[in-house]
């Protein structure tokens, strides 16, 4: 049902991401403490789920992976100074195994004779964004703050986009009521 989509909490929803990516530029040192305490709590929930699951599909690995998570979820959470200061890294690591892996793929593409250009221009900018990162923990952590920041502030503008495009087209889709006179 389109009704459902044309909902006034799509545009609240966008006006508070919109807000919160602003708070997250406006406070990075804060917001970088925010990031910690999600990923850790994620860590420590995620982890719970995998000793759940491992009971119920009877998998070592699971249980392995739960309690990995499980811990780092917790040295994430009560060590926060430690954690904020070691997210660039964890980031930069991520920039770099990505960055490689569309550096292969666009080599795979272009031998296929496939678009690969701009595999390879993401490639080369996350190595070098993870190069940058690693070699300047100041630029590591502006750089996640500002990229957050985007992400919410982006995803709120783009909600509220979406409530005005809807909205009008489900004005456009109403049914129409048809009264009919009766003559006597």
């Amino acid at each position: 049902m389109l009704t459902n989509k044309c909902s006034i909490w799509h545009l609240i929803a966008g006006v508070i991401m919109l807000v919160l990516g602003i708070l997250v530029w406006a406070n990075p040192l804060s917001s970088l403490y925010a990031i910690a305490i999600y990923l850790g709590a994620a860590l420590f929930i995620l982890g719970c789920g995998y000793v759940a699951a491992s009971f119920s599909a009877s998998s070592a690995w699971y249980m392995v992976v739960g309690l990995l998570d499980i811990f780092i979820g917790l040295i994430f959470l009560t060590n926060l100074g430690l954690t904020v200061q070691t997210l660039p890294v964890f980031f930069a690591l991520w920039f770099l195994a990505t960055g490689i892996m569309q550096l292969y793929g666009s080599y795979e593409s272009y031998k296929l004779n496939l678009p690969w250009g701009w595999s390879l221009f993401s490639g080369v900018l996350g190595i070098i964004i993870a190069y940058l990162v690693l070699g300047n923990q100041a630029f590591g952590e502006m750089a996640l703050v500002i990229m957050v920041g985007l992400y919410l502030f982006a995803y709120g503008a783009i909600s509220i986009a979406e409530y005005f495009y809807l909205r009008n087209f489900c004005k456009q889709t109403q049914p129409q009521t048809v009264t009919m006179s009766h003559s006597s």
